[in-house]
């Protein structure tokens, strides 16, 4: 073989192997990539630890069962997600009809998902994919 069909060769494999990883990759659903359910938990803990602390939007929690949010949570996530959990809560436009959301209180929530995505690793890029799945609810959660 000269030098040249050694290189064609080279670049042959090496673009067919890219081709493959690329599309396993591309197979592998968002809810593997961040780390299944137990690291959606842990982004979920963070998530409402960040809501408890945040001034502007607690008091819409104050009178919540938080065990059960969090499990609703895990679950809205792990689903939208690609993951094999089943949300199986109300919708949002009735969970959140009386609480007179605002504009700025639902950006505040968006904010404190960021940050727990942030603190545990989540690739900006995900970040954003994870953030514009949940962003249509925006019309069914702001009432005010």
């Amino acid at each position: 073989m000269n030098r040249i069909n050694i290189i064609k060769f080279t670049i042959a494999i090496t673009l067919a192997l890219f081709l493959n990883i690329s599309a396993y990759a591309a197979e592998v659903p968002m809810y593997e990539k961040l780390g299944g359910k137990e690291a959606i938990t842990v982004v979920v803990d963070d998530f409402v630890a960040n809501i408890a602390g945040d001034t502007r939007i607690n008091f819409q929690f104050a009178n919540t069962d938080v065990p059960h949010v969090k499990a609703m949570l895990v679950d809205m996530m792990c689903m939208a997600t690609g993951g094999p959990c089943e949300y199986k809560g109300r919708d949002m436009k009735s969970v959140h009809e009386n609480m007179q959301v605002t504009n700025a209180q639902f950006n505040a929530v968006a904010e404190c998902l960021y940050e727990a995505l942030s603190k545990n690793g989540v690739p900006y890029s995900m970040q954003n994919q994870i953030l514009a799945m949940l962003a249509p609810m925006q019309r069914d959660i702001v009432t005010k």
